[in-house]
């Protein structure tokens, strides 16, 4: 019996981020996991911030789809050449911890892989920050690789 049968990778584009799919494929091939990957975006505060340039919010939004999408196909691909199974999912909300959380409990995963940008401070007041959410909010194990 394995120890985990499916570990779920929130990414957001960054090194640290990258640095958890690493750990994460690694675990996955030790253990003979499937993957779930998941890219959680929130376009609201660059559409809010852009209200004045409305003709451009429509674009600005499709960017940073794209975006998510190129980062989620980039992560399928490394998990495919390391051979595992992985399904990807690239969703936009305002509350990105509680949309990690809906994911890992839809795709029934029994771990989670996440970096932490380790923010402190005012950076951390104002920011916050989503995996100290996940911890709190989550019964399930979390890897948290730091930067």
């Amino acid at each position: 019996m394995s120890l985990y049968k499916r570990i779920l990778v929130p990414l957001d584009g960054s090194p640290t981020s990258e640095s958890a799919l690493d750990q994460a494929i690694a675990l996955a091939r030790l253990c003979g996991a499937s993957m779930a990957l998941v890219m959680v975006y929130d376009p609201y505060p660059y559409i809010a911030a852009a209200a004045e340039y409305a003709s451009y919010q429509v674009e600005l939004a499709a960017d940073l789809r794209r975006e998510a999408e190129q980062t989620v196909s980039a992560a399928r691909n490394k998990v495919e050449a390391a051979g595992l199974q992985v399904s990807t999912q690239v969703i936009d909300v305002q509350k990105v911890w509680r949309a990690i959380l809906d994911v890992a409990q839809a795709e029934q995963v029994d771990l989670i892989v996440m970096g932490s940008h380790g923010r402190s401070g005012l950076d951390k007041l104002v920011m916050g920050s989503v995996t100290q959410r996940v911890l709190q909010h989550t019964r399930l194990p979390v890897l948290v690789v730091r930067e």
